[in-house]
């Protein structure tokens, strides 16, 4: 019932725009089923509304793939799916393991995860022997919130790990006592503030400039369907200048609401939080930061997730279909 449900929702949230000109081309999109109804999915909901990937003759056909960002990937390795979001390190690690994944796209670059925590808790220190509910340890969701906790005096060891897959997942666990303080990305860090719970810190205070989530094709596949890929990134492009342009903010507003369902103050917050001033969390038009994807693979290998020698972010890029668009 759960899994028809996601469906449901994720083919009503993303239903098709008529196409007005070209030919149409149907692409098979990854999406993971605790983002549908966040921010990090506004640039697709903007895309269908405003008809941008109409305009380039695109139909993205959305499917949920349960299990989490490691399933991503997994799925576009068996041509479930055409173009996936992935985070970069399970696309690193996919690589690595000799698949032939790649990203083509910029989603989000520096997330800002809030590590909220129970109302009783007042500082870091009061973490010490509390349950801290984490993603899997190779997520930079993981990676980042021990070091925020490491750099306010939490060491490894000092807390106890509960491992919760989606921001969903972890502010179930908050809520219902089960866990002590948990990184949540947007609306939900906002709505737990107001339902009392405190933020300790955020993400940005560890790692300040990364590349978090991407487009992933299969090169294989990206050989035969070039241009299609070309009128995606065009049209997502599309979606992030018109996200970011001060005079729409309004219209995205009330685009938020429709699809994360928060108000419309917390929807006004969100936005001030990413770009009064502007914190590198939505790219400028979906170009990959490569220096932040390099340092996704650097604190992996502090992480011990990766071993020396660090293999170069170039290894999993192909910048040629964001050059095509005028991207990047």
């Amino acid at each position: 019932m759960k899994k028809f449900a996601l469906a449901v929702a994720a083919l009503l949230l993303f239903a098709p725009v008529t196409v007005v000109s070209g030919q149409n081309i149907t692409l098979r999109y990854g999406q993971i089923p605790s983002t549908i109804k966040t921010v990090s999915a506004l640039h697709f909901y903007i895309a269908q509304r405003k008809g941008f990937f109409s305009r380039e003759g695109i139909t993205l056909e959305m499917l949920p793939i349960e299990g989490g960002a490691a399933n991503m990937v997994i799925a576009l390795s068996k041509g479930v799916v055409d173009i996936t979001r992935t985070a970069t390190p399970y696309l690193v690690e996919d690589v690595l393991k000799g698949s032939d994944n790649v990203a083509i796209l910029g989603e989000t670059a520096t997330p800002i995860y809030s590590l909220i925590a129970k109302p009783e808790i007042n500082t870091f220190a009061d973490l010490k022997g509390k349950v801290v509910g984490l993603s899997l340890a190779i997520d930079t969701i993981s990676i980042s919130t021990r070091k925020l906790l490491a750099l306010n005096g939490v060491k490894e060891g000092d807390f106890k790990v509960k491992e919760l897959v989606g921001t969903p997942a972890r502010a179930d666990c908050l809520r219902k006592n089960e866990c002590d303080a948990v990184p949540l990305g947007q609306p939900e860090d906002f709505l737990l503030l107001k339902q009392g719970f405190r933020r300790l810190g955020v993400s940005t205070d560890a790692m300040a400039n990364f590349q978090f989530i991407v487009s992933a094709t299969r090169r294989s596949w990206a050989a035969q369907n070039s241009d299609a890929l070309v009128r995606y990134a065009r049209a997502l492009g599309a979606s992030f200048r018109s996200m970011r342009e001060p005079a729409n903010r309004d219209e995205v507003v009330r685009m938020m609401v429709d699809t994360t369902g928060s108000s419309e103050d917390i929807a006004r917050q969100i936005l001030s939080l990413y770009f009064d001033p502007d914190r590198g969390v939505v790219p400028k038009q979906g170009e990959i930061d490569i220096k932040g994807f390099n340092e996704v693979i650097r604190v992996m290998g502090e992480a011990g997730e990766l071993k020396p020698p660090l293999p170069p972010a170039e290894r999993f890029i192909d910048l040629r279909y964001l050059k095509a668009a005028g991207l990047q």
